[in-house]
C-alpha cells in the first residue's frame, strides 16, 4: 500500500510502497514503516537507526528526524496515527464489534458473548486477555489489548476466515493509547471501575479517564451502550453515554432495562430470574458467583441490544462454560472440599470473589493470594483487609514478584491480614490449602487465573495454579 493511502499529510510521498508496519524496531523488515513511539520505559527514536539498517522506508515520529534520507510522518499523537494506519492497512473487520471496559469481568463477559453468539449461529471470535479465541482455535497475543497493528491485522484475518461477530477487551492502558482507534464498534459495554493500575495512570481519575474514552472517543453516535447498573460510577458511564450520542441499555440488579429479580446459588451453578421488557425469565446458569451472573448478564445484554431474540439469549446462557481462570472449578479433594482459580488481583476483584464464593460454601471459605511486583502498591493492604475481613482462613503467598523482594510484597498485604498464614512457595502455598480444606469447605487461589508463569526477577518461570492443584489433588487420590 502507498503511504499516501496510510496518512493524510499533504507532504508524504506518493511513490513510497508500504509492506508492512510495525513498533518493534526487531520486527522490521525491507519495506516497511517503523513507528518511533516513546514507551514508559523506552524512546523508540533510539531505535530509528537500527529500524533504518534492516530496510524501513519511512519512519513515523512525533518530531523530525534530522538525516534519515527517508520519508518521516511527523504526528502530534503518534500512537493514534499508527493505530489509523493500521486500520487502513489491514481494512477488513466483522461486521458486528463490541468494546467491553472495566476493572474486572472483561475477559469472562467477551467470552460469554462469544458463546452467545455461537450458540444462536453466528461465526463469533473473543479478543483479549486469553488471546484471540475465535471457530479456528485460540491464539496468544501476549496483551489483554494487544498493539494496534496486532489488533488489525487479527480482526482483518478473522473477518477474512468469517466471523462476523467479535467482542474485544478494552483496558485502560490500550485506550490511553489509542491502540483501538480505527475499530469500528457497533457496541460498547462498561462492568465496572475500581482501583487498579495507579502504577499507570497518575490517579484515579486519569484511570477513569481512559476507561470512558471507550464510549466518548470510539464509539460512534447511535452505537449501543451496555451499562453494569450497580457499579458506584454507573452514573459517569451513562452520561458519558448520552452525551455522546449512544444508545444506554441498563443491567444488573438496578437495571432498567434487563433486571436481575432473584439469584439462588446452586452447588455448581445458580438459578436466575431475570424482567426483560416486563417479562419474567428462569435461567439455569451453570456458573458460580454473583459477579459471574452480572458478566453473564452484560453479554446477554449486548446480544439482545445488537438485535438477537432474548429467549435465544437466555437459553445460550444455560449452556455458557466457564472462562479459564475465571472462578474455574479445578477439582475436589477426596472426602470433600472444592478448589478454584479466579484472576482477582484487585481489592474489589478480591471482595467480589470471596463474597460469590461464600454462599456456595457449607463450611470453611480459604483464599490464598499476593500481589504483583513493580505494580500499585497502594493496593497490597487493601487486600489483606479485605482477605482478613471475607475468608476464614487465609494464606499469604508470592504472585509474580517480578524485580521486587517478595518478602517486601508478602509484608505489605499482611500489615492488614495479621491472621494470615505466609507461605512464599505458591505450590507450598496451595499444597497446604488443600490439606486444610473438609468436606463442604471451598479453597480459592486468586491472582494469576488463566496465567502459565510465574515471574520472578527478569524470568519467568512456569507456573500453573490450575496444573499445580490438579497434580496435588490427583496424589492424594
Amino acid at each position: 500500500m502507498k503511504l499516501k493511502a496510510l496518512f493524510a499529510e499533504e507532504h508524504v510521498p506518493e511513490d513510497v510502497e508500504i509492506g508492512g508496519l510495525t513498533a518493534d524496531s526487531r520486527n522490521v523488515k525491507p519495506g516497511d514503516l517503523f513507528a518511533a513511539l516513546k514507551g514508559v520505559a523506552q524512546d523508540g527514536r533510539t531505535y530509528i537507526p537500527q529500524a533504518i539498517e534492516q530496510g524501513a522506508v519511512a519512519i513515523l515520529s512525533d518530531s523530525p528526524v534530522e538525516g534519515a534520507g527517508l520519508p518521516v510522518i511527523v504526528s502530534a499523537e503518534p500512537r493514534r496515527a499508527l493505530a489509523l494506519a493500521s486500520a487502513r492497512f489491514y481494512s477488513g473487520q466483522p461486521n458486528v464489534m463490541v468494546g467491553v471496559t472495566g476493572t474486572n469481568g472483561k475477559s469472562s463477559t467477551v467470552d460469554f458473548l462469544r458463546q452467545i453468539w455461537t450458540d444462536i449461529g453466528h461465526p463469533a471470535a473473543s479478543l483479549g486477555t486469553l488471546g484471540m479465541i475465535g471457530p479456528q482455535g485460540q491464539v496468544d497475543l501476549g496483551h489483554t489489548t494487544p498493539d494496534p497493528v496486532a489488533i488489525h491485522r487479527h480482526l482483518d484475518l478473522v473477518a477474512k476466515q468469517g466471523v462476523t461477530h467479535l467482542a474485544m477487551e478494552a483496558s485502560s492502558h490500550g485506550l490511553a493509547q489509542h491502540r483501538m482507534d480505527g475499530v469500528k464498534f457497533a457496541a460498547v459495554a462498561f462492568t465496572n471501575l475500581t482501583q487498579d493500575h495507579l502504577d499507570y495512570h497518575k490517579d484515579f481519575d486519569d484511570y477513569r479517564a481512559a476507561k470512558l474514552r471507550l464510549f466518548t472517543g470510539l464509539a460512534k453516535p447511535g452505537s449501543l451502550a451496555v451499562i453494569n447498573a450497580d457499579s458506584r460510577e454507573t452514573n459517569v458511564f451513562e452520561a458519558a453515554a448520552l452525551d455522546a450520542g449512544l444508545r444506554p441499555l441498563s443491567v444488573g440488579w438496578r437495571g432498567a432495562d434487563l433486571k436481575i429479580r432473584e439469584l439462588s446459588p446452586r452447588a455448581t451453578g445458580q438459578m436466575m430470574d431475570v424482567i426483560y421488557q416486563e417479562k419474567s425469565y428462569e435461567i439455569e446458569l451453570p456458573l458460580i458467583g454473583e459477579f459471574q451472573a452480572l458478566n453473564a448478564l452484560t453479554a446477554a445484554g449486548l446480544a439482545i441490544g445488537l438485535g438477537a431474540e432474548p429467549e435465544a439469549v437466555f437459553a445460550a446462557m444455560e449452556k455458557l462454560e466457564t472462562v479459564k481462570g475465571r472462578l474455574e472449578l479445578v477439582g475436589e479433594k477426596p472426602g470433600g472440599g472444592t478448589v478454584f482459580v479466579d484472576y482477582a488481583h484487585t481489592p474489589d476483584g478480591l471482595d467480589v470473589l470471596l463474597r460469590a464464593a461464600r454462599p456456595h460454601t457449607a463450611g470453611k471459605l480459604f483464599v490464598i493470594f499476593g500481589c504483583g511486583g513493580d505494580r500499585d502498591p497502594y493496593k497490597r493492604p487493601m487486600m489483606g483487609e479485605v482477605a482478613d475481613r471475607q475468608a476464614d482462613e487465609v494464606i499469604i503467598t508470592d504472585d509474580n514478584p517480578r524485580s521486587e523482594d517478595p518478602a517486601s510484597i508478602r509484608s505489605a498485604v499482611l500489615q492488614a491480614c495479621p491472621g494470615a498464614d505466609e507461605i512464599g512457595d505458591r505450590a507450598e502455598a496451595i499444597r497446604e490449602g488443600i490439606k486444610r480444606l473438609a468436606k463442604g469447605d471451598t479453597l480459592l487461589i486468586a491472582g494469576k487465573g488463566h496465567e502459565t508463569g510465574q515471574i520472578v526477577g527478569g524470568e519467568t518461570l512456569p507456573f500453573s495454579d490450575q496444573e499445580t492443584t490438579r497434580q496435588i489433588l490427583e496424589g492424594l487420590s
